[in-house]
């Protein structure tokens, strides 16, 4: 029984391939061994369900970051520019939800931005720092996305597959059954 489940591939991040029953037969020798061998399929579904719903969790926690971070170097590249052309930046900001105000910065040479890191965490980089900093984290996410899109893709795929088997399974099941209780009907008919 195990060694179904063994013996299939797995993705680049290691989630293991769903295998597919073309035959109970080949898996269940048994019909007792049924129970066990249905509660593996349905354990493997579950994981699959809870690796699902982890990863469309990271991708809206990533589809949310991605334009913040997009939108702090943006306004990097802006201050940046600012800089090298000797300029002052002039720059609406808001100061609560109803309240805009308007501000000078000052692009000198000795220019620094505050980034929120997480975790209540804000450091104070130089502007070519911050730069390079938020466009190394926005590769990061942007290739994160894809990857976690990939894995609901090939957990679709996989959940598929499992659903199929334990239908599968089941029918089985049912029909072993009834062939069961049609033999043991047949047996109290010859007694009678």
């Amino acid at each position: 029984m195990d060694t179904i489940f063994n013996s299939t591939g797995s993705n680049p991040r290691g989630i293991p391939e769903a295998p597919f029953v073309e035959k109970v037969e080949d898996f269940i020798k048994d019909p007792s061994d049924f129970d066990l061998c249905f509660n593996k399929f349905q354990e493997r579904l579950s994981k699959y369900k809870f690796m699902q719903e982890s990863k469309l969790l990271t991708i809206k926690q990533l589809k949310s970051k991605i334009p913040d971070i997009e939108n702090t170097l943006s306004m990097c590249n802006m201050l940046n520019l600012k800089k090298k052309a000797g300029e002052c930046l002039e720059a609406n900001y808001q100061l609560n939800e109803t309240l805009y105000t308007k501000a000078a910065i000052d692009t000198s040479e000795d220019l620094y931005v505050g980034l929120w890191l997480g975790a209540d965490v804000m450091l104070e980089y130089p502007i070519d720092e911050a730069i390079d900093l938020l466009t190394s984290k926005l590769s990061e996410a942007e290739r994160n996305l894809e990857i976690a899109k990939e894995d609901v893709e090939f957990l679709r795929e996989n959940i598929t597959t499992m659903e199929v088997n334990c239908a599968r399974l089941y029918n089985w099941d049912v029909e072993k059954r009834q062939q069961l209780k049609k033999a043991e009907e047949g047996t109290k008919n010859l007694k009678i």
